[in-house]
């Protein structure tokens, strides 16, 4: 797992894991930057899209989350997913 969503909510949220000492800059970066909300705090942060935080900016916080996902995985995760 490496993002999160409710499509339900009012304001659009993502959840992303990040490195603890990237988390605690973009918390300080940017508004929309929260503590990951229901997950391990110094792991993941919760972002609400707003102008705060653009697609492109989004979009690479999201790769971001992915690749650290990928790293914790065993050769043989990585290579039974294609990876």
């Amino acid at each position: 797992m490496y993002a999160l969503t409710d499509i339900s909510a009012d304001a659009l949220q993502i959840s992303v894991k990040v490195r603890p000492e990237d988390g605690a800059r973009l918390r300080s970066e940017y508004q929309a930057a929260q503590p990951g909300h229901h997950l391990n705090k110094r792991h993941w942060i919760t972002v609400t899209l707003s102008r705060d935080v653009g697609p492109q900016r989004m979009t690479e916080l999201v790769r971001g989350s992915h690749a650290l996902v990928v790293q914790g995985l065993t050769r043989a995760a990585r290579a039974e997913l294609g990876l």
